[in-house]
């Protein structure tokens, strides 16, 4: 048992999902896991346990932001062993010709974060998807009628940012989206020699300012649920 998770040794699958919200992790159990157990209810972060076509499998909400993220990414390496890591998220476009309920498999993740700056002692990182995990999923998406993109993501440390025009530069440098979680997911797989992915549901656009409800997040991006499952 760890500090923030209460499962017992063994409650959790050596392949996990990460949705940020705990309730999407709820409604993933629920939906596409065969006999699914609840192994966490730690401060609401709710986790739960069961099978996929036969294969052991777990989802666990991983919160907002990568400071969430990393303190139950890095207990779920350090504690319970896990291996493989797909976050199954939403993301805001930051190109034209990318729209909502699109699906953004990421290569990559740049950050305006400062963890990484001081890991690596003011060094720069690249934080990079698992290529076998990357390669399935999309091998998995192209045969379904969704539209994917596969590239360079940016998980920034703020929601509201003081700059609204700011996206703006790391669109022009080519990158797809924004999100909050990514870059420290893919640092701490590499860290622990595990492997990690984000797939992620464009719930809306930064360009068009189309937008999704909470309520459709929450409960129909099921593509890259069904993508990230059979990845694994």
């Amino acid at each position: 048992m760890s500090i923030h998770i209460e499962a017992k040794p063994g409650a959790i699958a050596p392949s996990i999902l990460l949705p940020g919200d705990p309730m999407r992790a709820q409604y993933i159990a629920e939906t596409f896991l065969e006999n699914a157990v609840c192994f966490n209810k730690v401060r609401g972060m709710l986790g739960f346990s069961g099978s996929f076509q036969g294969k052991p499998v777990s989802v666990m909400g991983s919160g907002m932001g990568q400071p969430s993220l990393s303190i139950y990414v890095n207990e779920l390496l350090r504690e319970y062993q896990v291996k493989t890591l797909i976050r199954v998220g939403t993301c805001g476009a930051l190109q034209p010709d990318i729209h909502i309920r699109d699906i953004v498999l990421a290569m990559s993740s740049c950050t305006d974060s400062a963890v990484n700056k001081i890991r690596f002692r003011g060094m720069d990182y690249a934080p990079t998807a698992d290529f076998k995990l990357l390669s399935r999923a999309y091998a998995e998406a192209a045969q379904r009628t969704v539209t994917i993109h596969a590239g360079p993501i940016l998980a920034s440390d703020s929601f509201y940012a003081e700059d609204p025009e700011q996206w703006k530069l790391w669109a022009r440098f080519g990158v797809l989206a924004v999100e909050m979680e990514s870059a420290e997911l893919y640092t701490l797989a590499a860290k622990f020699q595990a492997r990690a992915l984000s797939i992620l549901t464009v719930s809306d656009s930064l360009v068009s300012h189309e937008e999704t409800t909470s309520q459709e997040r929450e409960r129909t991006f099921s593509t890259m649920v069904e993508i990230a499952l059979a990845a694994l």
